[in-house]
């Protein structure tokens, strides 16, 4: 009798295993999928190889920076390695932006006012700011990465940016942002669509 409860132990803590594994796997195959996605995302709005993508990845530059490289690498007119040499060299991304003679304001984005982080401090100083002073103003690489991915997905996916706003405010990293963008789970805003009917309607009049 204990040898058959021995063996009926040790089958439950097997199928337990098991599953365990399995649901481990199924996590990684998402996180796999979800930066896949981000890569070709990239490359398709930058206009790149995905070959490029994973040269400038596997150079060590982590995936949500990956915009950044080749944000900077199309404004100043440069290959995506050069901009990542930099980086790896120890520059920050402003340090790097002004290198190619630009400045702050080619992170800009207009949108309504966020009081949050991570974008109320760093949209709060264009706010703050007349426009001819955007260039100085002072960002960390964390305020760059999060503006550029906020310029890359809102654009690309044709959404207002405070649609990636509340979503990255929430806590997601930009490869699941992207992910819910890409698979239709984000909801555009009433407004951005009865906007998007009276352009088209306005076109058709002409």
């Amino acid at each position: 009798m204990r040898i058959i409860q021995l063996w009926t132990t040790i089958a439950i803590i097997g199928f337990m295993a098991i599953g365990a594994r399995a649901e481990i796997e199924a996590e990684v195959n998402i996180d796999d999928s979800g930066i896949k996605d981000f890569h070709l995302a990239i490359a398709d709005f930058y206009k790149v190889p995905q070959q490029d993508i994973e040269i400038v990845k596997n150079r060590k530059i982590s995936d949500e920076e990956l915009p950044v490289v080749f944000y900077l690498a199309g404004r100043a007119k440069v290959a995506p390695a050069a901009i990542s040499e930099l980086k790896l060299g120890g520059r920050s991304w402003l340090d790097i932006t002004h290198f190619y003679g630009m400045g702050a304001d080619i992170y800009y984005i207009d949108t309504d006012p966020i009081g949050a982080p991570p974008y109320g401090q760093a949209l709060g100083y264009y706010k703050n700011k007349p426009k001819a002073e955007w260039k100085y103003i002072k960002l960390s690489d964390a305020d760059v990465v999060n503006l550029v991915n906020l310029i890359f997905i809102s654009t690309k996916y044709n959404f207002p940016p405070e649609s990636v706003i509340k979503l990255r405010t929430d806590g997601k990293n930009f490869m699941a942002i992207n992910k819910d963008f890409k698979d239709g789970k984000v909801i555009k805003p009433e407004k951005t669509i009865k906007k998007t009917k009276s352009k088209a309607k306005s076109k058709k009049r002409r």
